[in-house]
């Protein structure tokens, strides 16, 4: 039965959902192919071509491009368990996708969305160590320390997502089967459900807020320590030289927690539904492609690197001609 002729009141429990995406009008999906598409592509090559460098480039071997590393494989899961499947429906135009994908692509997003969280308040830590306490850092940030961060953080985002989706799992799909987004996030799940969703909702807010707000409050504080350290260095070039190791990582702090607060303090009535997409969008899809961006543009290490990467290419590619 198509989904408009489906009864508000049908409480059989939904097997296939569709997803309205970005947009019904035909005209508009061929530039959102091609968009996603390029963004998609720059995304998965810069994370990943950031992460070689970190692993190959003895330079690079500190605990700053470490959690870089680890945030920019992140970044490459992040986004592909969102635009495979919306580049697919781009071109083949079918939206629909079982609830069980639909459950499966929130655990996926929810555990890699939380590990971010983590993940930018243990980079700020360690900005924090370095500018703030500079002679201490060596002892307060050794491997073991970094490697514990990194895992807790990985392991924290996937155990909350996995409640969160254990409890969303347990609840009934029923009515038109229509979710008005472009992927299977919390609300719009909840709002397909006829089951009592009052738990569901009150352990997502317990959970979001170890979760998203204390790593939010976390890395704001530092950042407050770091910026008021900054401005008592009485030279400019130190001054200049010290707000350069942290700027591309607030950035990105910036964008990430920016876009997600608007998406879910803004209430999802119909004329703020589309705002809620864009939003969406920013934090979901063009964070990702603004870590390769943001770290490959204004960091001067990770620029030498590739420097030197990309000579070591000509020279074996000369030689073997």
């Amino acid at each position: 039965m198509p989904y408009g002729e489906r009864q508000p009141d049908n409480r059989t429990s939904l097997r296939e959902l569709l997803l309205l995406g970005l947009g019904n009008v035909p005209e508009h999906q061929t530039p959102l192919l091609l968009l996603t598409l390029m963004i998609y592509s720059v995304t998965v090559v810069g994370n990943v071509l950031i992460v070689v460098l970190v692993v190959a480039d003895q330079h690079l071997h500190t605990p700053m491009y470490f959690f870089l590393g680890n945030l920019s494989s992140l970044e490459t899961c992040y986004s592909s368990t969102i635009l495979p499947r919306l580049l697919a429906s781009f071109l083949t135009g079918d939206r629909t996708i079982s609830a069980h994908g639909c459950i499966a692509e929130f655990y996926f997003f929810g555990s890699f969305a939380a590990t971010e969280c983590y993940l930018l308040a243990a980079m700020s830590y360690d900005r924090y160590l370095a500018i703030c306490q500079p002679l201490l850092y060596a002892s307060l940030m050794p491997w073991r320390v970094c490697l514990g961060m990194a895992a807790t953080s990985w392991l924290g985002g996937s155990l909350v997502s996995a409640v969160v989706t254990f409890l969303l799992s347990q609840l009934q799909f029923c009515g038109p089967g229509v979710i008005d987004h472009f992927f299977c996030d919390f609300t719009p799940l909840l709002e397909l459900s006829c089951s009592d969703t009052g738990v569901v909702a009150l352990t997502t807010f317990v959970l979001s807020f170890p979760s998203i707000v204390f790593p939010f409050l976390f890395t704001l504080a530092s950042y407050v320590c770091v910026i008021a350290a900054i401005l008592r260095i009485p030279s400019s070039v130190g001054r200049q030289k010290a707000f350069s190791t942290c700027s591309s990582h607030l950035t990105v702090v910036t964008v990430f927690y920016g876009t997600l607060i608007a998406v879910y303090v803004l209430p999802r009535t119909a004329p703020l539904r589309q705002l809620n997409k864009v939003f969406s969008f920013f934090y979901t899809i063009f964070t990702p492609l603004l870590n390769p961006l943001i770290y490959s543009l204004r960091n001067r290490e990770v620029r030498e690197s590739l420097k030197k990467a990309l000579g070591k290419v000509m020279a074996c590619t000369q030689r073997s001609r």
